[in-house]
């Protein structure tokens, strides 16, 4: 495997003004580190342990005492699957969708809005529009217990 393929080229990106919308949920200082195809952050904060936003379930976690222990457990294939999306970025490159430059892979459906984890659900979305549209969802519901009923309105 090459990390390289599961991952989004980070130079000649404002990732201070991509994230913004999380900001309230990150801590106020991280180094951005490394970031999926779908636009997960793995991010290093303070004390060195690493953390990755899911943005697509609004949930921070930690996954690493630090970077080399996050490399370590890389290696154990059910976290590479699960971080990197492994297996959902090699279907979606041999279903033909492609990424750009200041894309990454996005949801029809949200998965925190029940969507699921298929090629079907996934097309090339702009990042800025990816990273805006999950934290403004992320806003709305992060204190809405499971499975409580909302109503979409897009205008």
């Amino acid at each position: 495997m090459n990390i390289q393929d599961y991952l989004i080229e980070q130079r000649g990106k404002d990732w201070s003004d991509l994230l913004s919308g999380w900001m309230p949920a990150l801590p106020p200082l991280f180094t951005l580190w490394l970031v999926n195809r779908f636009g997960d952050v793995f991010a290093v904060f303070e004390d060195g342990s690493v953390h990755r936003l899911d943005v697509g379930i609004g949930e921070i976690e930690r996954v690493a005492d630090d970077r080399d222990h996050f490399a370590d457990q890389l290696n154990d294939d059910a976290n590479a699957n699960n971080w990197l999306m492994i297996p959902l970025v090699d279907r979606c490159v041999a279903a033909g969708i492609h990424l750009g430059h200041n894309q990454c892979y996005g949801y029809k459906v949200p998965p925190i809005l029940g969507g699921d984890y298929t090629v079907e659900n996934v097309a090339p979305m702009g990042l800025s529009a990816h990273y805006s549209f999950l934290a403004d969802m992320y806003r709305q519901t992060k204190n809405l217990a499971d499975g409580t009923p909302i109503k979409i309105v897009i205008k």
